[in-house]
């Protein structure tokens, strides 16, 4: 869930235009992207790396690939993280929402088969500045992110974006950003990211990112009865409306 300089990253999506800028930015940032993935765009050269058509022959024509990083339409993206998965990349960030439920089930479904940390749906990525980042986070912006001890674990990127950008305004820095995603369904939790960060060794303190909605963050409350570094927890959002459905960017 930490992103080192040396981890081999895969793009899905790389042809289009979120996916090429993100990905220039990313390799900018000194991440390890190895290769991309369009299955029309197969053979083809993409920032500088191969394009294949599957993530299944990225892995058969690269070797070992750590992380997928999804820039795929909704209607496609249980297809491409059903081929991560079976590809055997273990960690993928599926930064795509408005995935259908049921497709967001299977995926669940086929990671947990294989093992496979999902990161997301809706997710802005994770940064490890200084190193790498895989996402949509402004990891190139040192007013946001600059190495440090503090992990910062959200389910949203703006609001993720903003206590950054406080860290590093108090004279701080981040070990890590994990962005858990803002979608009800999620493969990793805010729970799981802190024990991640519990166990990290350049992570000398936490702060959690949350909202309304969900038993997230008193999940995560139980997990950090047992850690021994400090923990601080922002909540946004005072009340849901009875009956009212929410959104993420509505909480």
């Amino acid at each position: 869930m930490i992103l080192e300089k040396h981890h081999r990253v895969l793009v899905q999506g790389i042809t289009g235009r979120q996916g090429q800028f993100w990905t220039e930015w990313m390799q900018k940032c000194g991440t390890n992207v190895v290769g991309g993935v369009n299955p029309k765009r197969a053979g083809e050269t993409s920032c500088g790396v191969p394009v294949f058509a599957t993530a299944r022959d990225a892995v058969g024509k690269l070797g070992t690939i750590d992380y997928s990083v999804m820039f795929v339409r909704p209607d496609a993206a249980l297809t491409a993280a059903v081929d991560a998965i079976e590809a055997g990349i273990p960690q993928i960030v599926v930064l795509t929402e408005h995935i259908p439920a049921h497709d967001v089930m299977r995926m669940h479904a086929a990671a947990r088969r294989r093992g496979t940390r999902l990161i997301g749906p809706n997710t802005a990525g994770i940064v490890t500045p200084g190193i790498a980042f895989a996402g949509i986070m402004p990891a190139f912006n040192p007013r946001v992110f600059q190495p440090g001890d503090v992990g910062v674990v959200s389910r949203s990127g703006s609001l993720g974006t903003l206590v950054c950008l406080e860290v590093v305004s108090a004279g701080r820095g981040q070990s890590a950003f994990v962005g858990v995603g803002g979608d009800p369904m999620l493969g990793t939790t805010t729970a799981e990211a802190v024990e991640v960060f519990a166990k990290d060794k350049r992570t000398n303190a936490i702060v959690i990112v949350g909202e309304i909605g969900g038993t997230m963050e008193e999940d995560a409350a139980e997990v950090i009865k047992h850690v021994d570094k400090p923990v601080v927890a922002f909540i946004a959002g005072r009340a849901s409306p009875p009956g009212k459905k929410m959104g993420h960017a509505g909480a």
